[in-house]
């Protein structure tokens, strides 16, 4: 392709090596893709190609490269590697500044291409002595002879770990402590509590190895699995300790501790989430017991260490595992816990509430999650993003691919199929000891669910790849794939916590849509197509909290990808982990009248709800100052989406949706201001609002509000109903809004868990910011639009990103 400058360049210097490409017949489609790569290369703005040809000294061609040369030659280039990151000898002598939270700059992951990291995990894949852990309440250590064993699923019958287990009798000592908070947690100041979860982040960084260890030793995780776990649970120190401080300190409202949070977290990720819930709780000034997974105890051992080195009191956070069917669900349902952190199955979440139904429960549960490859896709990236999402951590993760949804034409294709096939039978099976491992063991024995679809097919299905156990340890199962899954089978509905993978086949996108929202789950989708109609109706369409393009559907990073899902995927108000909102819903709320002045200068700009203001039967300052808060916040944060990082080839927004459906459910002690600010606040997003209001209530302003309907369109709906009646007509997605806690029946928390509809009873408020929040849904879309660092027509501006 310069064939003169090689002959010029080897005439002043040494010889140099020539490559060129060469390829089989059969493969000849890679070549084309190949050469395009470099076609597009060679012909870019400033490559010296794109000018030999016309070349001449002094000409505006010359002088472009001539310039370039100088600049690139000025930066005096680093004569040793820039990439020094060295794990085994990392100093951390002081913690770091806290960050605004918008400002976050994520904790680097472990760069395993540089040698001196690749020396430092083999030292950490050398198993150790077994270890005894005992509770800690009241600030105690207790140890009993009783004991669990931790065993190491890479190594069946091997014993890592022995614990105590708490009973019910240990739950009601820690709750009373947690509720008495003896050290004054509570009441320290925001700078008190913040300094010290600086602290924690520093223990995290310094614990990176020991954590990542544990986790292989009883969790099954690989060290490249459990490393970005370490990262996640730092930025969520960091991240939490900031965004709290925003909340608490609000001018126009009074922030509090809820007081008692338990945080029940999963064995799957057992460093990043149980460190996110306590981390939150505990910015957010409450006590925080942890009940950790019962597989992954020495984990969650090792993660208290940190919060405990770094300052946080033992009574402040008790670390109590237990039997979740006995002493886990008492501690669940106790009266003085004041909320819940689950991460784990949707029946578990729902046997919770079935215990406690007015539970103020914070949930992110199960996930039947789906990856769509069009058409008009890169189906070798495609295939590269499927393979992590299905099979990494033998597809143990919430947020797995478990639906592959292909087009008919790649359905059909046998090139993608043998592509596909082989791809996944290349992927190395075995102990999470040994680095070169991608599929590692599951946490225990396929039983139930699993298993099935691990060992039989339903009518229509075959096997692409055919899931095997390896000889000599049940935890250990090569990934399978079920080709032909047909809607409404158990494959296509059911979540299945392994390696398996269903393939369907799709005519159009808008029925491709539907097979995933089908699932009733909602937690994370992807869609690879590089078709911009395409993925504006996908974007739109599709049901589910976290959304990638031409990306993989796992490896949510904090703030950048806020996470948590939508329908059966969440219970509760779903503010997403790893996002600015999260800490809010371990606190409560109350206005504080002396600072909304600054809302005096903002004009209602809705119409519909100007027009409910001008047609208010007498004048009510608290309800316009809060219709002016309302349209700030809205103005300012809800309508929009939102993009901190901004990097160049990829786009990470977070917005928000209105829920489907708001019910502002009346009760006779309602306050005028209640009734109308709930109806403000939820036309102010867009919401379908319905005033329901139980029979023979007779209340003026619902009257007036009926009886004028016609001044805003008919915007607001009315429903007299029982709390039966209300109970019957809940649906999956619904919200119902109440005035206080003290107000919402048990039937209607019964019916509202039944159907994962959400119950918010927290206080009317008049600042938007926060009230706002309880009307909304919160989505994460992260899209990468380079081709190969090509930005293509974003790079001309003809392209723009979701909004």
């Amino acid at each position: 392709m310069a064939n003169h400058q090689r002959r010029a360049l080897l005439e002043e210097v040494v010889p140099m090596l020539l490559y060129a490409p060469a390829c089989r017949r059969e493969e000849f489609v890679s070549a084309i893709g190949y050469l395009i790569r470099r076609m597009d290369e060679n012909t870019g703005e400033e490559n010296f190609l794109r000018h030999a040809f016309r070349l001449e000294v002094g000409s505006e061609d010359w002088e472009l490269l001539e310039r370039g040369f100088r600049e690139s030659f000025a930066l005096h280039p680093a004569e040793e590697p820039r990439r020094r990151q060295d794990r085994a000898s990392e100093a951390f002598a002081e913690p770091r500044p806290e960050m605004p939270w918008h400002q976050l700059e994520n904790e680097p992951d472990t760069d395993w291409s540089l040698p001196q990291n690749g020396r430092w995990a083999e030292s950490l894949v050398v198993p150790g002595e077994t270890v005894t852990l005992p509770l800690v309440i009241d600030g105690e250590i207790v140890e009993r002879p009783i004991l669990r064993e931790h065993r190491d699923p890479s190594r069946p019958g091997v014993v890592v770990a022995r614990s105590v287990e708490g009973t019910v009798e240990d739950v009601e000592r820690a709750v009373h402590c947690a509720a008495l908070d003896p050290d004054g947690w509570r009441s320290l100041s925001v700078d008190q509590r913040n300094e010290i979860l600086g602290r924690v982040a520093m223990e995290l960084r310094r614990a990176r190895g020991t954590l990542m260890r544990s986790a292989l030793a009883c969790g099954g995780k690989t060290l490249q699995e459990s490393d970005p776990e370490v990262s996640e649970a730092i930025d969520f120190v960091e991240f939490y300790r900031s965004s709290a401080r925003a909340f608490i300190e609000w001018d126009t409202v009074r922030a509090e501790p809820r007081g008692v949070v338990a945080v029940i977290p999963p064995w799957n990720f057992p460093i990043a989430i149980p460190c996110g819930g306590i981390a939150a709780a505990l910015a957010a000034g409450n006590t925080v017991i942890l009940k950790p997974a019962s597989d992954t105890v020495p984990v969650a051992w090792e993660l208290c260490q940190c919060f405990w080195r770094a300052g946080v009191p033992k009574r402040a956070l008790q670390f109590l595992p237990c039997p979740g069917s006995t002493a886990g669900a008492a501690l669940a349902a106790h009266a003085n816990v004041d909320a819940v952190v689950l991460t784990g199955g949707t029946e578990t979440a729902r046997r919770m509430l079935e215990a406690k139904p007015a539970m103020r429960l914070f949930a992110e549960t199960g996930g039947k999650n789906a990856t769509i490859i069009s058409g008009l896709s890169d189906r070798e990236l495609a295939i590269k993003h499927v393979l992590h999402s299905a099979f990494s951590h033998a597809g143990q993760k919430c947020s797995a691919t478990s639906l592959l949804l292909l087009e008919r034409e790649i359905y059909e294709d046998e090139g993608f199929q043998r592509m596909l096939r082989d791809a996944v039978e290349s992927l190395r099976v075995g102990r999470a000891w040994e680095l070169a491992t991608r599929v590692g063991p599951l946490i225990r024995p396929p039983a139930g669910e699993l298993e099935t679809a691990l060992k039989t097919l339903e009518p229509g299905e075959s096997w692409l790849v055919m899931p095997r156990p390896l000889e000599g340890n049940p935890h250990l199962w090569s990934p399978g794939v079920k080709w032909g899954v047909t809607r409404g089978s158990v494959t296509h509905l059911t979540e299945f916590f392994g390696p398996v993978l269903g393939v369907m086949v799709y005519d159009t996108l808008e029925e491709a849509i539907d097979l995933v929202n089908e699932t009733g789950y909602g937690l994370t989708s992807a869609i690879h197509s590089l078709d911009e109609r395409e993925l504006a109706i996908w974007r739109d369409s599709m049901e589910a909290g976290n959304l990638y393009i031409n990306r993989g559907t796992t490896g949510a990073i904090v703030l950048r990808q806020p996470f948590g899902g939508m329908g059966k995927s969440s219970l509760g108000p779903g503010m997403k982990a790893g996002g600015p909102n999260y800490v809010a819903q371990f606190m409560r709320f109350t206005d504080d009248e002396a600072g909304p002045g600054q809302w005096n200068g903002i004009e209602v700009h809705e119409p519909l709800i100007a027009a409910l203001l001008e047609a208010l039967p007498e004048d009510s300052l608290r309800l316009r100052r809060a219709a002016r808060s309302y349209q700030q916040a809205w103005d300012l944060e809800f309508s929009r989406a939102h993009d901190h990082f901004s990097l160049l080839g990829q786009d990470n927004v977070r917005r928000y949706l209105p829920s489907v459906e708001v019910r502002i459910r009346i009760h006779p002690r309602d306050r005028d201001f209640e009734i109308l600010a709930r109806v403000i606040a939820a036309r102010m997003t867009g919401a379908r609002v319905i005033v329901s209001s139980p029979p023979k209530l007779e209340r003026e302003i619902i009257v007036w509000l009926d009886q004028n309907t016609e001044a805003w369109a008919g915007a607001i709906e009315f429903a007299v109903e029982s709390d039966a009646a209300l109970a019957r007509t809940l649906r999956l997605g619904d919200r119902v809004r109440y005035a206080a806690p003290d107000r919402v029946p048990e039937r209607i928390h019964r019916a509202a868990a039944e159907v994962a509809a959400t119950i918010v009873d927290e206080p009317v408020l008049s600042e938007g910011r926060i009230e706002l929040l309880w009307y909304l849904r919160e989505q994460s879309i992260s899209w990468d639009y380079h081709r190969y660092g090509n930005l293509g027509g974003r790079a001309r501006g003809e392209l723009q990103g979701p909004d």
